[in-house]
């Protein structure tokens, strides 16, 4: 699809751009032209000034040279402007790179070097780390400005491309890459996952048949847009359905309790650690949340105990699973069975199949099974961003290969119970250190907790628990030690406990077991229980 004129609301439409996520602006700024859409920190954008704006600065960028397949950039907050950004990127057929302002200016320069924008759009808060970072490049791209009075204003000529975009003057096909997206790197060094316009399509039309959104729906969006789930998982939903989307750029419990009230916001989704410190919160118990229908979680289980407190305030809870390279929506749990299945993932999203395999044979497992879940679908993504070797090994026979352990009951709804990679093995008796965990949080002294495998010259491998404890509850490495052996089969009991002040955290809130042990990485795999992990893939919703 080429993009429309500035400022109009038509676009002309082409046969291989069906699903090209550039029409939705158009669609909506036709049907709800004066309902709005962004809702960023109390400045509001209607459909029609964002279909505007979007479509003006991808004619802008079209006009400076910027075809499709370039990459742009961004090392910017939650915002509107940002927004912009991503459907002028949709409408020009452009690649939006959406980068951490979290990481350290190394890890950001590496990334930048295998991306090789055309263009970084940075906003002025994170201007420090950005020059940090592109002053490690041989070749720094162009650089500037989100909004009005940057990139919308004046669009800088792109760095000379030796790159492998496409003729600029063809229309947006659904197999053009809309995002590059870094996975978080729980499982390694983070890989930039290229998801299409198809890709975006399928995975917002799978969530809408589960997560139903209507244009009446505000949805309150406090994960970082430099995920996933900062698009894929509401947002994107909301834009296509007409929604009004409340961008947070931090998660404050205390403002995201008022913004509930005051926004009426009627959907949300976060990861498990959003929703404690909610419930957590002093003014939780009495917060005004009539308007809150339900909550999406992702990223990780829900607590037992955590969902009964939602669930007392009245809150619906739609639980999930699924991971970058898939879109990232797999698995989901809908609220009228949550209170029946607590712990569980669910079942699939319609338009994405799954699978069991056996990991160490990689035969395909029936019924009520335990083992390597699979998927695939129109929502799986393209590849990793030149890097075809790590693509070829996240893929047997055409299923990707997610590198998480999994249960399937008699139903067909599915519980995930580990990282492959994490499950290590002690005297022929494999180990999720998740069971453990688990157990280990159960103790009143235990804030929170995690556990790898190490070498034992007996065992083959041992379990290390690393433990942070609860302020104002004394306990100790002996208690921990007997309040285990209490619930655990006796192998999968820690054979030591250490004492952390916190637990090295990814940027979506994930515990980095490889980080806990001194030099970075555990000795142990747990490769040789489970068999080889051929894919380096994130969780992410």
């Amino acid at each position: 699809m080429s993009p429309a004129p500035p400022g109009g609301l038509h676009a002309a439409v082409d046969d291989d751009g069906l699903h090209t996520l550039g029409r939705w602006t158009g669609d909506r700024a036709r049907a709800t032209p004066d309902r709005v859409a962004v809702d960023d920190r109390g400045v509001t954008l209607t459909y029609r000034d964002l279909h505007e704006r979007s479509t003006a600065l991808a004619g802008r960028l079209r006009a400076a040279g910027y075809g499709p397949g370039t990459r742009i950039a961004t090392i910017t907050g939650n915002s509107a402007d940002h927004v912009v950004l991503f459907f002028a990127c949709a409408h020009a057929g452009l690649v939006l790179a959406p980068l951490s302002w979290r990481l350290a200016p190394r890890e950001l320069a590496d990334q930048l070097a295998l991306t090789e924008p055309a263009l970084v759009v940075v906003e002025q808060e994170f201007s420090v780390l950005a020059d940090a970072a592109l002053e490690r490049l041989p070749l720094p791209p162009g650089r500037t400005d989100p909004g009005v009075a940057g990139v919308e204003r004046h669009v800088p000529p792109p760095r000379t491309p030796h790159d492998d975009a496409p003729a600029a003057g063809r229309a947006v096909r659904d197999d053009d890459p809309l995002l590059l997206v870094f996975t978080s790197g729980t499982g390694g060094a983070p890989k930039g996952a290229l998801l299409t316009h198809a890709n975006c399509f399928w995975n917002n039309l799978s969530l809408s048949r589960t997560v139903e959104l209507t244009s009446r729906d505000v949805v309150l969006s406090v994960l970082p847009q430099f995920h996933v789930g900062g698009w894929n998982i509401q947002p994107l939903l909301a834009w296509w359905t007409g929604a009004t989307v409340v961008l947070e750029r931090t998660f404050e419990p205390g403002r995201v309790l008022q913004l509930v009230a005051g926004r009426r916001v009627t959907t949300m989704m976060g990861v498990p650690t959003n929703y404690l410190m909610l419930a957590e919160h002093p003014g939780f118990a009495d917060a005004d949340l009539s308007s809150l229908e339900h909550a999406v979680v992702g990223g990780a289980p829900m607590p037992d105990a955590l969902l009964r407190a939602w669930h007392r305030r009245g809150v619906a809870l739609t639980q999930g699973y699924g991971l970058t390279e898939a879109g990232p929506n797999v698995l989901c749990l809908p609220d009228d069975i949550a209170r029946e299945r607590v712990g569980w993932a669910g079942m699939p999203y319609p338009h994405v199949e799954v699978a069991l395999a056996d990991p160490a044979t990689g035969e395909h497992l029936s019924g009520a099974a335990t083992g390597e879940l699979l998927v695939r679908g129109p929502g799986v993504f393209a590849g990793y961003f030149r890097d075809p070797g790590a693509t070829a090994q996240v893929f047997a026979g055409g299923w990707l290969r997610t590198g998480d352990l999994v249960e399937r009951d008699d139903e067909g709804c599915y519980r995930v119970l580990d990282r492959l990679k994490d499950v290590f093995i002690t005297g022929g008796e494999n180990v999720t250190p998740a069971e453990v965990e688990t157990v280990l949080r159960q103790h009143p002294g235990v804030a929170d907790a995690a556990v790898v495998g190490v070498p034992d010259e007996r065992w083959g491998e041992v379990g290390v628990a690393f433990v942070v404890p609860r302020a104002g509850v004394l306990t100790d490495a002996e208690e921990l030690t007997a309040f285990c052996r209490g619930r655990l089969a006796r192998f999968k009991v820690p054979k030591s406990v250490e004492m952390v002040p916190d637990l090295p955290r990814s940027s979506l809130d994930k515990v980095m077991r490889s980080a806990l042990w001194p030099g970075g990485t555990p000795p142990c795999t747990g490769t040789t229980a489970v068999g080889p992990r051929t894919g380096d893939t994130t969780r992410e919703a």
